[in-house]
């Protein structure tokens, strides 16, 4: 599966596929400085349960640590992932998230 970026100059997308197969995550910048807001992650529903939705959110966590940047994870998906596996993804969440437990 060949996931893209799509920059869109305030924000951006990382893609799969196309049409009725496309899958996505969206993320703009955040009201923090050096951080990303991973605000949605959408699977068809004919494509779910396939491990598209971690491998956009992987993909997108690789781009926020190139670019020295943190996630603010808003999007309920990545926030239950980034909960799941702190130990993957612990390194990138703002320190805004950390202290409440919300991540």
């Amino acid at each position: 599966m060949e996931i893209r970026h799509e920059d869109r100059g305030r924000g951006g997308v990382f893609a799969a596929g196309e049409g009725d197969d496309r899958a996505e995550l969206t993320y703009s910048p955040a009201g923090i400085q050096n951080s990303l807001v991973f605000d949605h992650t959408y699977v068809p529903e004919h494509l779910r349960g396939q491990g598209i939705a971690e491998k956009l959110v992987d993909h997108a966590v690789a781009y926020a640590r190139e670019q020295g940047m943190s996630v603010v994870p808003a999007c309920s998906y990545v926030r239950s992932l980034f909960q799941r596996h702190p130990e993957r993804y612990g390194d990138v969440v703002t320190r805004e998230d950390k202290p409440f437990g919300r991540i």
